[in-house]
């Protein structure tokens, strides 16, 4: 158990962050915790006046909202669905590539659901944006790409009863990111954040396909 905890030590401080900052999502000011979610709008503005070179304090801030989001959930649903995933698919990416590329791949995936979800929604002045799909998604796209990459072992994760073959949780990434598409672009109605997802997902598979070291223990 010690081996285990200590081996996996990235994704439960990731989980308890999370925990964390939705209790303090239920005791502090929601103006406090509304500058730290993703507005897109906000977001295009600081980036239009930074190329512009009019550069301040505020407008600098506002991209850390491209991050923070994922920190933040809606409610205990959302932080509970959330972290379910992300403790199945964080476990075994971490299984394979070792505890030093969680914190990476969980940031740079958020990082990237949270650029897609401007640049699809900086229109829009009320749109907003917060949970931890988009990395969830990066590191089911993360897994996607190393299953295509390499030959993995049969994962074997609580609180799967036995170890599943590695195509079939392929395939269930896959199908997520086409449901994920249909919400994006108007076949499915709903709040989700699908573009955000797809952003994740697409920045895990990239990782994953050109960045990432080989996993451990495969043939």
């Amino acid at each position: 158990m010690k081996q285990l905890i200590r081996e996996h030590s990235t994704l439960a401080i990731l989980m308890a962050i999370n925990i964390i900052a939705f209790i303090l999502q239920k005791t502090l000011p929601e103006e406090t915790i509304d500058r730290y979610l993703c507005h897109p709008a906000q977001i295009a503005s600081a980036w239009h006046s930074l190329l512009a070179g009019e550069i301040t304090l505020e407008s600098t801030r506002t991209f850390i909202g491209l991050i923070t989001y994922a920190f933040l959930h809606a409610d205990i649903g959302h932080i509970g669905f959330n972290l379910f995933y992300l403790w199945i698919f964080a476990f075994l990416t971490c299984e394979l590539l070792g505890k030093r590329w969680i914190l990476a791949i969980y940031l740079l995936t958020a990082l990237g659901g949270g650029i897609c979800y401007t640049l699809f929604k900086s229109h829009l002045p009320e749109a907003s944006m917060l949970g931890a799909s988009g990395a969830v998604l990066g590191f089911q796209g993360a897994y996607l790409g190393l299953a295509v990459r390499h030959t993995l072992p049969d994962p074997h994760v609580w609180p799967m009863a036995r170890p599943v073959r590695p195509i079939i949780l392929a395939g269930l990434v896959i199908v997520g990111l086409y449901l994920d598409y249909s919400g994006a672009f108007g076949l499915r109605g709903g709040n989700t954040a699908y573009v955000a997802h797809l952003g994740g997902a697409i920045t895990g598979i990239f990782l994953t396909s050109f960045i990432t070291p080989k996993p451990k223990n495969i043939r």
